[in-house]
Parts: structure tokens; C-alpha cells; sequence
């Protein structure tokens, strides 16, 4: 027989000493145990993940769990690594350097290569951090280069980037930020020699560059902050590996749609 036939349930839990949610909801211990396990799988699998890309993945098997109780079951367990961030400034614009007009503030973007955006962003390391140069078409929104480098010299990172880029395209404006990076001469003899408008974001004015704001925020988002990377090498291969085999497959997916359904009768 039930003694919950015979007896309240608020007097059964004063006598037993629980509380009435037991009664009703079922313990979540196994819950818990089974989640240690499968972060524990994983973290052995993949160790130079953090707790964003270890939910990311636990979220992909099925699990229904936020990175807020993912973060506390992997500290209960130490696989969390305390680092230090410090965010570095990766834009310089007091220099002697020459500026540049808005050229693109309200312009209509109607092709491809008619304007391209660039900036850089830092990537924290295990220890340390490095910088990426990015530059995008704004019309199709493809990455025409991008470089990574130990440190923000325009011959290692912007330079390179650009370099690239022109390899296989041709701008009729570059757009970005008053950094030296961009404003240098190198830099701005490069786009002169391919016969390129120069386009700069007033000081103090992030929105003024928007489209490439926009970008470094989709690669911090997807990519950046769910990882930890050991080294260069290591940050180098995986954020390479993110924009040719996720981000540009993507957008050379959706802009092949386009163009067909734009010249499909």
C-alpha cells in the first residue's frame, strides 16, 4: 500500500526530511553523471578546446545545456585553463600619415570588386596573441585575403593580406580604418600601382566601416572565441581551415544560387 494514499505529502516529506520538488521532479544526478562523461570524451578528444566549443559540440550530439553549466562542470572537474586576457588596441591612428575621404558612405554597391573593406583583429593564444588582417568584397562578401602575424607591421600582416588579395582581384575602392597599417606608405603606393581609390572611416567612427565590423564579428562568433589555440601554428591551420572550408564554401554557395537565379530566364 502508498502511504501517499494515506498521508498528505507535506507530512510525509516533514517526517522523511525532503523537500516536496523530489516528489515530483526526478533527481537530475544521473543527468550530471552522464554529462561529466561525455565532457570528459571530449576534452580527451579534443584538448585544446574550451568550454564554448566543448558546448558547441556537446549541443551537436543532442544534449540540451548552455556554456554557463558546461563552463562549472568543467571547472568542478580542473579542464579549465585560467588565462589572463589582456585586449590589445590594434588601431593606431596618430600618425603623420595622409588621410582619406569617406568615398563609400552611401554609395550603392551594384558588383563585385567595386568595394573592398578591410581590419584587423587580434587572436588570443595560449599564451599571448597574434593579429588578423582581413579584406572582403562588400558586394559578394568574400574574403580576397587575409593574413595572421605575430605583430600589427604592416609588411607582415596588412601588406601580405593585400598582397594576396590582388593576386586575383582588383578593387575600385579600398575602404577601412585611419590605422597606420593602412594609411603607410607601402600600403598606399600598393593600391596606387593597381590604379585604386582609397576610402577611409573617420577617426572614432567603427560604424563608418561597418561591413568589416560586421565580418570580424562573424569570425570572432563562429570560430575565435569558441577556441583556445596552443600557438601560431596551431591558430594559424584552424582559423585558415574555418574561412576556406566554412566561411568561403558558404558564401561561394549562396553567391552561385544568386547568379543563377539572376540570369535564369
Amino acid at each position: 500500500m502508498s502511504l501517499k494514499a494515506d498521508y498528505p505529502v507535506t507530512t510525509l516529506c516533514d517526517v522523511l526530511s525532503c523537500s516536496r520538488s523530489s516528489i515530483y521532479y526526478p533527481s537530475q544526478d544521473d543527468d550530471e553523471v552522464d554529462l561529466r562523461s561525455a565532457i570528459e570524451r571530449l576534452a580527451g578528444e579534443w584538448v585544446t578546446y574550451g568550454y564554448r566549443r566543448i558546448t558547441k559540440m556537446l549541443q551537436r550530439e543532442g544534449w540540451s545545456v548552455n556554456h554557463k553549466r558546461v563552463r562549472r562542470v568543467m571547472g568542478q572537474m580542473s579542464l579549465l585553463q585560467k588565462k589572463k586576457r589582456v585586449k590589445p588596441r590594434t588601431t593606431n591612428s596618430q600618425h603623420d600619415f595622409g588621410r582619406y575621404p569617406n568615398h563609400v558612405q552611401s554609395l550603392d554597391i551594384t558588383c563585385p570588386d567595386q568595394v573592398w573593406v578591410a581590419d584587423i583583429t587580434y587572436v588570443q593564444l595560449g599564451r599571448g596573441h597574434v593579429y588578423l588582417a582581413i579584406i572582403m568584397d562588400v558586394f559578394t562578401r568574400m574574403i580576397r585575403g587575409w593574413q595572421l602575424s605575430r605583430n600589427l607591421d604592416a609588411q607582415s600582416l596588412t601588406i601580405r593580406a593585400l598582397k594576396q588579395a590582388l593576386e586575383t582581384h582588383c578593387p575600385q575602392i579600398h575602404h577601412s580604418d585611419q590605422g597606420w597599417q593602412y594609411a603607410c606608405w607601402d600600403y598606399v603606393n600598393l593600391l596606387r600601382d593597381h590604379e585604386v581609390q582609397i576610402s577611409m572611416a573617420r577617426i572614432g567612427e567603427p560604424r563608418e566601416n561597418g561591413y568589416a565590423e560586421r565580418l570580424m564579428r562573424t569570425l570572432k562568433e563562429e570560430e575565435i572565441d569558441l577556441s583556445d589555440y596552443d600557438d601560431f601554428a596551431d591558430a594559424h591551420r584552424r582559423i585558415g581551415q574555418f574561412i576556406e572550408d566554412v566561411y568561403l564554401d558558404f558564401r561561394q554557395t549562396r553567391w552561385g544560387r544568386l547568379h543563377i537565379a539572376e540570369i535564369a530566364p
